[in-house]
């Protein structure tokens, strides 16, 4: 019974889908994504927001968001972890820069390299000492910032900005996409043409058991949890997203939830202040509705947004999903 009232719902929203992506895609006529100097809701967890805020004002070239982006991209907020160069901490400084660039960012009297009240004040030093050494080189002084920070100031001078080496721009076009998932938009977001088809999927899902860790195999059934269906969903349209319902939220930038249209991932948490602790993830269909894998004996349906664990959104776009850091 569930699975059949969910399957007759579904194809009311079928005309939703289509009058509710195309008519208000029509409509926007300019409604770009304007990032502002602040910062969306939850995408900074709490214990670094206020310095991500205040550092990431430093100087011109960089910005709250910027700051936050480069952050994500270099270590998924995690303080402890190591990579195979030996880049360390939350910022991922190695030993050597460590000892010529890194401040004591909280006034103790120690620069730690572990500690994220040293780290991020240091990682925004650093990349405002950078833009100093790049401002007269032509383009964009905040890419060739960036481009700076991975590849040397001299090769950015020398190459005349961003230098032709794949690992450089790759660098600087990441950090450039995932800082619209970090700003507060200042305008309306555009809708994507791919919403559609994710919903399609979704819908043809609609009474299918869920099965924690699905991503709707053969061998698994073709069962889901909750983001391997948004996975699978956003995959059918030529998206590839990250397989946990945090990462996916970084996927684009975040309308208010009178802005939500269809197609927009919508996330939950027991913690608002935090992305990293989102714990569930649905696809939008409108009406205050999301196709979504809820637990353990429950199946694909329809569920309400509108619940005090709502976390916000995420307007998936290509750019945003391939900018995402394989593992964070």
């Amino acid at each position: 019974m569930i699975g059949g009232a969910a399957v007759g719902l579904g194809m009311g929203f079928v005309m939703l889908l289509v009058v509710g992506v195309y008519l208000v895609a029509g409509n926007l006529l300019g409604g770009v994504t304007s990032a502002s100097r602040g910062l969306a809701k939850g995408a900074v967890p709490a214990a670094y927001k206020s310095l991500v805020q205040k550092w990431g004002n430093l100087c011109p070239a960089l910005s709250p968001a910027l700051l936050a982006a480069q952050l994500y991209q270099e270590s998924g907020w995690n303080p402890t972890v190591v990579s195979p160069a030996d880049a360390r901490g939350i910022a991922q400084f190695i030993p050597s820069t460590w000892a010529t660039h890194g401040i004591d960012g909280d006034g103790d009297g120690k620069r730690d390299i572990w500690d994220p009240d040293d780290a991020i004040p240091s990682a925004a030093s650093y990349d405002c000492e950078l833009a100093k050494y790049v401002k007269d080189v032509p383009g964009n002084v905040s890419d060739n910032m960036l481009a700076a920070y991975n590849a040397g100031a001299y090769r950015v001078i020398r190459a005349g900005g961003v230098p032709a080496i794949s690992e450089t721009r790759n660098y600087v076009q990441r950090i450039r996409s995932l800082e619209k998932s970090f700003a507060a938009p200042v305008t309306r977001i555009d809708p994507t043409r791919q919403a559609a088809g994710a919903i399609g999927f979704a819908q043809s899902k609609l009474g299918t058991p869920y099965l924690w860790g699905g991503n709707g195999t053969a061998d698994q059934g073709g069962r889901f949890d909750c983001s391997g269906l948004t996975k699978a969903a956003y995959e059918e349209v030529g998206i590839t997203l990250p397989r946990v319902a945090n990462d996916q939220y970084n996927a684009g930038p975040h309308p208010s939830r009178d802005q939500l249209l269809p197609g927009d991932l919508v996330f939950f948490s027991d913690n608002l202040t935090d992305s990293r602790a989102i714990r569930h993830v649905g696809i939008y269909v409108g009406g205050g509705y999301m196709i979504d894998a809820p637990r353990t004996g429950a199946v694909i349906r329809f569920d309400p947004i509108d619940t005090p664990d709502y976390f916000g959104a995420t307007r998936v776009t290509e750019d945003g999903a391939k900018a995402l850091p394989t593992r964070v």
